[in-house]
């Protein structure tokens, strides 16, 4: 069960990193952010980044083998960067749907499905 907790915390914390790192880029068309400077901006999305970790930290705790879990470091910085190109898109596709996805973006994130496989291949 450690492994399940661990990747769900892992695709929350993902969430609020993401919205961290693209979210202000649709600022501009809240009315209340569109004239901040670019500390401001820093600081908001530092204050979002502020709950990844919350999420983050224990999702890495609970996965890793030294504290009982079930992966490897490196099996776990595999699965969280999967789950981050997963919420990246879907982030993508509902909040900025001018953005296109091509057929080399579809071959890259195979292969990065390969990767996962044989890292966890024994």
């Amino acid at each position: 069960m450690k492994g399940v907790y661990s990747i769900v915390l892992l695709v929350v914390s993902n969430a609020f990193m993401t919205m961290a790192w693209y979210g202000h880029l649709k600022f501009k068309e809240l009315k209340w952010f569109e004239n901040l400077g670019l500390i401001s901006i820093i600081l908001i999305s530092w204050g979002i980044a502020l709950f990844e970790y919350f999420f983050q930290v224990p999702a890495n705790r609970l996965g890793y083998k030294a504290y009982g879990g079930p992966f490897s470091l490196v099996e776990l910085k595999v699965i969280q960067e999967v789950i981050t190109l997963v919420v990246f898109m879907a982030f993508t596709f509902l909040f900025f749907k001018n953005e296109s996805f091509r057929w080399n973006h579809l071959v890259g994130f195979g292969f990065l499905l390969l990767a996962v496989y044989f890292i966890f291949k024994k």
